[in-house]
């Protein structure tokens, strides 16, 4: 073979080389022929005529996001930004409008989100725009969907992914929320006060009741004791106002007998001298006495009259 056709040889098979493409999963290729479309190919290996067609380029059809930020005002004039998140894809069946009819689709879809967002958000107040941010991102989805079908795209999914006021509104906001929970925790606590002053008065009352009933019990008691050691009394010989001094006495005794066991008293019982005993018995039996006198100089004078 003459050396002049190895050169040739070499360009035929670039040639032949070029002549096969791969279009990867998920794509369409566009393929002129002398700058004219001619046909879409997807995934897979094909074939073109070399130096007649040629790939004009490819499209993804695989889901795409573009996040578009929006300053704006809302009704009761403050200034908010807006971060929107567009899923949109290329409609399979649509490359060719997707490809020569729009340039930019990034642009376009900018475009019309700015145009819908700052249509809705000045309708509403700013706490309107947290509650109501879905609503904000249906309208965005059915405004582009009526426009971008048309262009060969299909909108997926948009989301109002933030809401961002400016830095004093914000502070302010958090100052209304903390005073909010401050007056709330005031409340509960007052009700806790309230509630525990009331089980106090309820906790202290029935100690006094039961207190008053124990005092009325002891006495109850004690004058049944009286009263059996009166009456044991008698049997021996010993008269009513005899045994009421004796007992007194006997009482008295025994209440310095249980001061002498505590060490630590401070108290301090009048009379304490050694005559008292016997002193306090003279005196009750002659106040009885008197008393008694007085009693039946009283009965008789009543007879007399």
């Amino acid at each position: 073979m003459p050396i002049y056709m190895y050169p040739f040889i070499f360009f035929g098979i670039i040639i032949l080389l070029s002549s096969f493409f791969i279009v990867k999963q998920q794509t369409a290729a566009i393929i002129e022929r002398f700058g004219r479309f001619h046909s879409i190919r997807q995934s897979g290996l094909h074939l073109k005529i070399p130096l007649v067609d040629r790939i004009a380029g490819k499209l993804s059809l695989k889901i795409q996001q573009l996040d578009v930020i929006i300053e704006t005002k809302t009704l009761d004039d403050v200034f908010v930004k807006l971060k929107v998140s567009v899923q949109y894809k290329v409609i399979k069946d649509k490359v060719y409008d997707a490809f020569y009819k729009l340039d930019y689709p990034h642009d376009q879809i900018t475009s019309y989100v700015f145009d819908v967002v700052r249509a809705e958000v000045p309708k509403m107040k700013l706490d309107d725009v947290f509650v109501k941010k879905d609503d904000i991102a249906i309208a965005v989805k059915s405004e582009l969907n009526d426009a971008m079908m048309t262009y060969g795209y299909d909108i997926i999914k948009t989301l109002v992914t933030d809401i961002d006021p400016d830095a004093q509104v914000k502070e302010a906001m958090n100052r209304i929320n903390a005073s909010e929970r401050e007056k709330i925790a005031a409340q509960f606590e007052g009700d806790a006060q309230r509630i525990l002053i009331v089980e106090r008065a309820k906790a202290e009352a029935e100690s006094k009741r039961l207190q008053g009933q124990g005092i009325a019990d002891q006495r109850r008691e004690i004058a049944r004791g009286l009263e059996e050691s009166v009456e044991v009394l008698n049997k021996v010989g010993i008269n009513s106002q005899e045994a009421s001094a004796l007992i007194v006495v006997t009482q008295h005794y025994d209440t310095l007998q249980s001061i002498g066991q505590e060490t630590n008293s401070n108290l301090i019982l009048l009379p304490n001298s050694p005559q008292a005993g016997s002193q306090m018995l003279n005196d009750m039996v002659a106040s009885f006495t008197a008393s008694n006198q007085i009693g039946e100089a009283m009965k008789n004078a009543k007879k007399d009259k």
